[in-house]
């Protein structure tokens, strides 16, 4: 190759000889688009058919959250036994059904409820539901009707749990929390309702990581969030917090039984143990405990500062306790 370089005003002639071209030299990528054939493959499509209807939420702290409507009959509401519930204090307890017909049709009807039921603004008592239709449920709750196929419904359900769930312990992730915090609390102050929280801390949690790896570390994360779900009612709220912190939203219940709620969950982590690699994990937790009533100023911020600083009081004084 020649050293010599282009002067200023002088023309630049390159020396072309060397220039291959395209796709004739050994550079050239065999599995380029270029160069490869079609794969040939005569197996046509396999064709799914649209037959699963799905409720999809669309507004609000659960917003992307999907229902699928099995039954020929389909209760929603807020009532913890409706098939498909929905926390909102704008529904009633039985606000309507969903209803499939021998034929294949659906229909939303009213069940008397208190702020009504509406299609496309318009509020009704039993109405057919096409695919694509929004129904509003009271003044708050807007759902999407649609009819999909099972691929669809599956992978719906996936993306909604995704970004809302830690992938690790399947326990709420700390955006979901706080949206649901600062609903909850609003929702308490006004109807002067029962809220607390829990903190828990995992104690000497890094310990396990340093002797046993990180691996075991996350078996013993997933443990203990199992000990908590299985102690939780289907209304509380169970986060992950941070690393090695998790939340209980408890509503309903006064201090004092949530402080003895809260001892039932260290004593139910204290004495359970996971088996890794041949080695018996354990751990014990320590926890903070606060109510709304506490609080002069009502906020989520301030609920969650008075939590912290009893888990700090219960981790200074021993750990494996909680403060309340």
């Amino acid at each position: 190759m020649s050293d010599k370089r282009p002067v200023l005003g002088e023309k630049f002639e390159p020396n072309t000889a060397s220039i291959r071209a395209p796709l004739q030299g050994d550079w050239a990528d065999e599995d380029t688009a270029v160069t490869r054939p079609t794969d040939v493959n005569s197996t046509p499509a396999e064709v799914r058919a649209r037959d699963r209807a799905t409720l999809t939420i669309l507004n609000g702290v659960n917003a992307g959250q999907v229902f699928a409507v099995e039954n020929e009959t389909c209760s929603v509401g807020r009532d913890r036994n409706a098939d498909v519930r929905i926390e909102d204090a704008g529904m009633s307890r039985q606000h309507a059904s969903i209803i499939r017909t021998a034929s294949g049709q659906y229909f939303v009807e009213d069940a008397s409820s208190t702020n009504g039921t509406f299609i496309e603004g318009r509020r009704v008592q039993r109405v057919e539901l096409r695919s694509g239709d929004h129904v509003q449920f009271g003044p708050n709750t807007a759902l999407s009707f649609s009819l999909k196929d099972a691929r669809e419904q599956e992978l719906a359900r996936q993306l909604y749990e995704s970004s809302t769930r830690d992938p690790l312990t399947g326990a709420v992730n700390r955006r979901y929390l706080n949206e649901r915090l600062t609903t909850e609390v609003a929702y308490a102050t006004r109807h002067r309702t029962h809220l607390a929280t829990v903190l828990l801390d995992l104690d000497h949690f890094k310990l396990t990581n340093d002797r046993c790896g990180h691996l075991a570390g996350d078996q013993l994360l997933r443990f203990v969030a199992s000990q908590v779900t299985k102690s939780i009612r289907t209304e509380d709220v169970f986060a992950r917090w941070g690393g090695d912190e998790f939340v209980v939203l408890v509503r309903g219940i006064d201090h004092q039984n949530v402080a003895l709620f809260a001892n039932r969950l260290c004593a139910a982590v204290e004495h359970g143990r996971v088996e890794w690699a041949g080695v018996a994990l354990r751990s014990t937790v320590s926890v903070g405990v606060a109510s709304i009533e506490e609080c002069k100023n009502r906020s989520a911020l301030t609920l969650m500062a008075l939590a912290d600083e009893r888990l700090y009081r219960a981790k200074t004084s021993g750990r494996n306790r909680v403060v309340a």
